[in-house]
């Protein structure tokens, strides 16, 4: 096969190559992993909480109903998820199982079912690069994603369950759309994209919004735009309407902020209403649709602060204390410039480099047709990584979608470097672009572990420490929550075990016990609850574990969070436990040699039991 010919392969049948390249990736993924598979390896606690959301919808619980009732039993707490993320996981188990049997099914699940999206994603990065750089130049997409944007794949690794891979799948849909020379089909894209995005999660609003305040600046800008717009209006709004008819809980029917609930349902069918309206009309004068454009803005803006001005704080809508004590201590939701430079260096690259790379797109390709394509891109990478200056977890989006810009350097200074006579240019100035527009050189001051937002520990930021303090957390954080660890606890009888919040989602999913909290919101009061206990006098944690019907005590020395329960009240319960202060209502139960973990019975008052040995 000549160049021509392959050429002409590789522009043809790019989605049957793009897929088979997916299918290669996804098969190297689940060999490498196949231990943290095998092992059902879920490091984050929201992995488990989906697990056990799809159990319960399994056995038996109802579509709309996403109570889990085995955290703070017997009332459980209303998670503000839908299903959507469900059906691709549950589809794979109930295929499986009759074949590998439940626990297989589910293993096999978890490892197959993040690298589902992974497919979606390279084909509308494809699309783009195809678009706006060449038709030949998806293959070097599909490598930069894969090897380049580290924060990303994290999201598409085996057991990584939950929904950010399926929320970055629908962002690379949405950036096809945006540079679709196809206005009604790419209006179409960007609308049901963000409809669906919205339907999983509003951890993507700021970029649906974005896409569709694009969308109506081009329309400002070109009224042959309004197809595009009219469209993308009637999708977006219909599109939620949809998701939220089939997929919100009974709990989301509320005046919730923090899901799509009716709040979100009414911005956004109100949203495409309008935006339908002035494309509708499409005056012919440009300072007449951008003046249109600045009332339907502020008719959104105001009508959402006058209707619903429990919205204008924080999402979650939780209490100052908590707040204080765990949301404002979440890493990941801190700006990139307040973590570590090793840590925040490598992330931030690429997208800076994604963004110079599309704004020098923009300009070369300046009065073509291929420039009004990447014009709208150009926008939208840059929110992108501005992104990353509010909140660090917008590292995945930022990296993924800065791979057109990226492409478009490599694709033009790589032909320059070639040409040269000069043959030092020719071999190491390729090089240096490649290292320099892929963000590959900023690898030699990356670590694994910075990378790891996926860890139980995430939620708790403790303070700086030396670093054998930090690997000694980083170490417990680690073992405590593996299915060595926690499944020697099936040998007691099922009871609610009083445990951390990071180890609750963990807990009853690796066993048959209850657990009184899980990080989430709406799971606040039992939260403080259990920082209450820990934090406050011995006689205080025992009358809360009464509270809640907890007969077990369940501890990680040196885990992440019980590092705070013991800095931050030194006098506290947690600190005189971990000091091995002894308390006549608690009865140790011995664990198998070097478990990580620390179980207690909690006698009921006035009663004296002796010690249970469990033989193994």
């Amino acid at each position: 096969m000549n160049d021509g010919s392959l050429a002409r392969t590789i522009e043809r049948d790019w989605v049957r190559l793009s897929l088979l390249a997916w299918g290669l990736i996804a098969l190297y993924y689940v060999i490498n992993r196949w231990t943290g598979i095998h092992f059902l390896q879920l490091g984050d606690t929201d992995d488990n909480m989906r697990l056990m959301q799809v159990r319960a919808w399994l056995g038996g619980q109802g579509w709309y109903d996403l109570r889990q009732y085995r955290l703070n039993p017997p009332v459980g707490f209303d998670i503000h998820w839908s299903r959507i993320v469900d059906l691709p996981i549950a589809a794979l188990i109930v295929l499986l199982r009759p074949f590998v049997g439940v626990r297989e099914a589910e293993m096999l699940a978890c490892g197959i079912a993040p690298l589902l999206p992974l497919g979606i994603t390279i084909l509308g990065l494809g699309a783009t690069v195809r678009r706006l750089v060449s038709p030949v130049a998806w293959p070097l997409a599909i490598a930069l994603l894969a090897f380049c944007c580290v924060a990303t794949m994290l999201m598409y690794m085996p057991e990584r369950i939950d929904h950010h891979g399926w929320q970055l799948a629908m962002l690379s849909l949405t950036v096809a759309g945006l540079c679709d020379p196809r206005g009604p089909r790419g209006g179409a894209i960007v609308g049901l994209a963000s409809a669906v995005s919205l339907t999983i999660g509003l951890e993507m609003l700021p970029y649906a919004a974005m896409a569709g305040a694009i969308l109506a600046l081009r329309w400002i800008w070109d009224r042959d735009g309004a197809q595009r717009l009219s469209v993308y209006a009637l999708s977006l709004g219909g599109g939620c309407a949809i998701g939220y008819a089939a997929f919100a809980s009974y709990a989301n029917a509320a005046l919730r902020c923090d899901a799509l609930t009716p709040v979100w349902l009414s911005v956004m069918v109100v949203a495409g209403a309008l935006l339908f309206a002035m494309a509708w009309t499409n005056p012919a004068n440009r300072w007449v649709r951008l003046g249109l454009a600045v009332v339907a803005g502020g008719v959104i803006v105001a009508g959402f602060a006058m209707v619903f001005p429990q919205c204008l704080g924080r999402p979650e809508q939780v209490s100052p204390e908590l707040a204080a004590n765990w949301l404002n201590n979440v890493r990941e939701a801190k700006p990139i410039y307040q973590h570590p430079f090793r840590t925040a260096f490598p992330i931030v690259v690429l997208p800076i480099v994604g963004v110079i790379g599309a704004a020098i797109a923009t300009w070369r390709a300046r009065g073509t047709a291929r420039g009004g394509l990447w014009a709208p891109v150009l926008l939208f990478v840059t929110f992108a990584a501005l992104m990353l200056l509010w909140q660090a977890r917008a590292g995945p989006a930022a990296q993924m979608l800065a791979v057109p810009g990226s492409v478009a350097l490599i694709w033009w200074l790589a032909p320059v470097m070639l040409a040269s006579s000069n043959i030092f240019v020719r071999v190491f100035g390729t090089a240096a672009v490649v290292l320099i527009a892929s963000g590959s050189f900023a690898g030699a001051v990356m670590t694994p572990v910075d990378l790891r937002w996926t860890g139980l520990n995430l939620h708790y930021s403790p303070p700086d420490r030396p670093t054998k303090r930090v690997q000694t957390i980083n170490r417990a954080s680690a073992s405590c929550p593996t299915m060595t660890a926690m499944t020697p606890l099936n040998r007691i009888s099922a009871q609610t075990v009083f445990t951390f919040t990071d180890l609750g989602p963990r807990l009853i999913t690796l066993t048959h016990h209850n657990a009184i909290a899980g990080p989430y919101h709406r799971n606040g009061d039992a939260i403080l609850d259990v920082q209450h206990a820990f934090k406050g006098t011995p006689e205080n944690f025992r009358a809360i574990a009464k509270r809640h019907g907890a007969t077990l005590l369940l501890v990680c020395p040196n885990m992440s969070e019980s590092t705070n329960y013991r800095v931050r009240a030194p006098n506290g319960f947690y600190a005189q436990l971990a000091h091995r202060k002894t308390f006549d209502w608690l009865e140790p139960i011995d664990l198998p040699r070097g478990s990580p973990l620390r179980l207690f019975r909690i006698k009921p008052e006035q009663t004296v039991r002796h010690p249970i040995r469990l033989r193994y």
